[in-house]
């Protein structure tokens, strides 16, 4: 459907603030261009609403109680394709920021941003075009580049028991080092060479060392 200059974009504030809601609910009057369609509370709320409320931009929190915003998009974007959703947090951890754009979301904006910046934003989203903080980019650009470690699954303490191998120290010294029994460090490295999907302590520790796992 195509929209008219001189109809206002309606846009939804999904955040468990009260406050936050007001808010932004008093930004938006500021704006002619710019409509209050409603609001929502948590996730479950905002996916429950939608159809309803009809919004064509979602500010959408991702730090929600119950449904998480990057899950609440996904099942708006699922279920209504034609609305655009910005993430509008405080957090900007990369695997955050990724999570919501891998959901649908259009853009990924700190709540420090200034009014004119949301409103441009709100009217980017609308017509299509993304929109990322500055702090996100690099967040998202440092996660990629730095991606987590892989644990396989490992325990603290079987990390701990394969930072000890890496060191060189048998069974019996690691047992010394963490005050548990020989017996109990035997069944700690079976199963960490069961994890690792490796059939000797050399390899054990190869990995670890190739892995980054003992550091």
């Amino acid at each position: 459907m195509t929209i008219s200059l001189s109809t206002p974009i309606r846009v939804m504030i999904v955040d468990d603030h009260a406050m936050v809601r007001r808010g932004l609910a008093t930004f938006l009057k500021a704006f002619s261009d710019l409509h209050f369609a409603g609001e929502a509370e948590t996730g479950e709320e905002a996916v429950r609403i939608c159809a309803e409320l009809q919004p064509d931009v979602i500010l959408m929190d991702m730090l929600l109680p119950g449904m998480k915003g990057p899950e609440a998009t996904r099942l708006i974007r699922q279920q209504h394709p034609e609305v655009r959703i910005i993430a509008l947090t405080s957090f900007k951890e990369g695997e955050l920021v990724k999570e919501a754009l891998e959901a649908g979301a259009i853009g990924y904006l700190l709540k420090n941003i200034c009014a004119d910046e949301l409103a441009g934003a709100i009217r980017a989203a609308h017509s299509g075009r993304a929109t990322l903080s500055a702090e996100a980019t690099q967040s998202l650009v440092e996660a990629t580049n730095h991606p987590p470690t892989p644990t396989f699954d490992l325990t603290d303490r079987e990390l701990a028991v394969l930072a000890l191998m890496v060191e060189g120290l048998n069974n019996t010294q690691i047992a010394e080092r963490l005050f548990v029994s020989p017996s109990t460090i035997k069944s700690h490295v079976s199963a960490i060479l069961s994890k690792l999907g490796v059939a000797s302590r050399t390899e054990a520790v190869t990995l670890a060392l190739r892995q980054g796992l003992a550091t």
